[in-house]
């Protein structure tokens, strides 16, 4: 049984910064990339940014120079540091990741709970 627990997320005001956690627990041989998506009301779920399991990275185009993704593989954790916050980075941000893990075969695809950032004007 696999599991991506997030953490992080909160209320903040525009220009302020917050840090999400994303942390992939259970029998895990290895992960591929990981990833942020963000969703609002009536709007499918969007991308916000991908690493892959190189280290390289995509961002969706309005949070390029404000956010910044990591991962440390030794924890199976993805990071998503975010600056300069506005009013529209607000929804319910979500974790995936693509990975092996015992007992299943093949890749398999899993998202995390979702955590809630809101940033106020």
């Amino acid at each position: 049984q696999v599991q991506l627990v997030e953490s992080g997320g909160g209320l903040v005001q525009a220009g302020g910064s917050l840090r999400l956690s994303c942390a992939a627990a259970g029998s895990i041989l290895s992960i591929n990339d990981m990833g942020w998506y963000r969703e609002v009301p009536g709007k499918q779920r969007e991308l916000v940014a991908v690493i892959a399991s190189s280290g390289s990275t995509n961002y969706a185009a309005s949070v390029k120079g404000r956010f910044n993704i990591s991962r440390d593989n030794a924890k199976n954790t993805v990071y998503l540091q975010m600056n300069s916050l506005k009013p529209e980075d607000t929804g319910v941000y979500y974790c995936k990741a693509h990975l092996y893990s015992t007992g299943s075969w093949g890749q398999r695809q899993y998202w995390g709970q979702g955590t809630q950032v809101t940033v106020s004007s």
